[in-house]
Parts: C-alpha cells; structure tokens; sequence
C-alpha cells in the first residue's frame, strides 16, 4: 500500500477513536469506568494501526520519521494518559482533602523525575530538533549513546524505534499535569466549600469543658484519635482560635463548685425543653 494512502487510513483511526473517547466522556462516567473503556477503545486502534505498519516498507525515510515521530506517539501516549489516571484514581486514599492534594502533589512531582532521566532528548524534542531524526525515529536504528528504556527488548522490531516511546510519556505527561493540576484545583475548592459558616460565639472556655468531655467519652474516632488534633479540626469547624486549652483545663480543675458547669447548664436546658415540649 502506498504510504500516503497508508497514512489517510490510520487518520481515520484516529478520528473515529478520539469521537469515541469524546461520547465517552460525554456520557460522564465515573472516572474508573471511563479510563476502562478508553483503554480498550485505545488498545484496540494501537493493535490495528500495528497491523497496517508492522510489515510495511516506507516510500521514503521521511515519511518513516513522521510516522514514528509524531503518528505513532500520539495513539501510545493516550494509552498511557489512561493507564495511569486509572492506577492514580484507583488507589487513590479516601481521606480530607488536605491529605488528596497532596496526594496529587505528589504524582506530580514524580512527572517531573521523567524529564529529568531523559533531560537530552526532553530539549531535543521540546526544540524541534531534526539532527538525530534518522537515529531516533528510524527502525533497527539506535543511538548506542543514548538512553535505552529497559523494557526495549520486549518491543516489535517492526514498530519501535529508538526514541518514539519517550515522545510518547512526553505528550502523555503534557495531559497528566493538566489533570493533576485540575484536581489539586478542585481538592482546594472543596476544601474552601467545607469551612464551616457556623461560629462558636459562646466563652471558650465552655467549647474546652465540651471538647475534653467528648473527647475523653471516645466519641470520636473510637478514641483513636489526639485531642491536639480535635481541638484543630473544632478551631476549623467552628472558626476559633482554642490555644492554651491545656492551661483552661486547669482553670476548669481549679474550679471549688461544680467543675464542670457548662456540662451540667447543658443538661439543665435539654431537661427544660423536655419538660416544655411535654406540656
């Protein structure tokens, strides 16, 4: 098959995947179910794209370099924008949302060890270099003194090259940060939208008195929690500042009568609205 044919037909694939990927999204899936069937979606065009490619002899080596270069990376590097949404989401932690930012902080700050390991090529591609083209994106051609992927010799011969894998991590990077960053977005406005609106306008002293008490009865967590960490999550919660609370407890054990009064004013006006209710 000529290869400009070859080239329209592969297009195509293209096209018909993105437009399946697109009425996925659109159906807004849970994200999990999404990155399954884009992975198959994707999986599949990769393999039928591999079957046009794998046994065929470019007309010219320009055109080889085109396909590896620039055709080729963009169906893998979808692959591998799924594939790792997928991992991320899967496990990611079901906990605040201070510990999910960081969480994705993480995951992206580990992109960045990707452009470090293969910092030469990253400016060779980022600045649209041709130089080593015939070495990079050419088959059963390698550069014996750049940077081998380890898994190199797992790949088909008749569809790899030396460098098209890494073009690939790059776009495929290029989109992750997009979605971390996006996510980071969201996890801080979540986290604005649960600061509380409620204040505690009572003495302190009596939020202490309240907090020692349920804290000490287990109420929360099961006990398996510090109060320390109580005390921050009600000065959030409740848009107070609760410092020296260890110093109020001793005020509230210095007390001669009734040490816990703010406790005992509670039960007197629950048993109150008990006995108006009742009438």
């Amino acid at each position: 098959m000529e290869t400009k044919l070859l080239f329209k037909k592969i297009e195509k694939i293209k096209i018909n995947l993105e437009a399946k990927i697109s009425n996925l999204e659109k159906d807004k899936k849970e994200i999990i179910i999404l990155c399954e069937y884009a992975l198959m979606e994707i999986d599949s065009s990769i393999r039928e794209v591999k079957g046009l490619i794998s046994s065929h002899t470019f007309d010219e080596k320009a055109q080889e370099i085109h396909f590896f270069k620039k055709i080729k990376p963009s169906f893998i590097a979808l692959f591998i924008y799924y594939s790792k949404i997928l991992d991320w989401e899967s496990n990611k932690p079901k906990v605040g949302t201070k510990t999910l930012k960081k969480y994705y902080s993480a995951k992206l700050n580990s992109l960045k060890s990707f452009y470090h390991q293969h910092l030469e090529f990253f400016n060779y591609y980022r600045r649209n270099a041709t130089y080593l083209d015939h070495l990079y994106f050419v088959r059963y051609r390698y550069d014996l003194k750049g940077k081998f992927l380890v898994n190199l010799h797992n790949f088909d011969e008749n569809f790899t090259t030396a460098q098209d894998d890494v073009i690939a991590h790059i776009i495929a990077n290029d989109l992750l940060e997009k979605f971390l960053l996006s996510a980071i977005e969201n996890s801080s406005q979540i986290d604005n939208s649960e600061s509380s609106s409620i204040s505690w306008t009572g003495p302190k002293v009596n939020l202490i008195e309240l907090i020692y008490a349920l804290h000490y009865s287990k109420c929360f967590n099961g006990g398996n929690i510090e109060l320390s960490e109580v005390i921050r999550h009600t000065e959030k919660s409740l848009n107070i500042t609760l410092s020296g609370f260890h110093k109020t407890l001793g005020e509230i054990k210095a007390r001669k009568k009734e040490r816990t009064k703010f406790l005992q004013l509670l039960n007197d006006n629950l048993n109150q609205l008990f006995l108006d209710t009742d009438e």
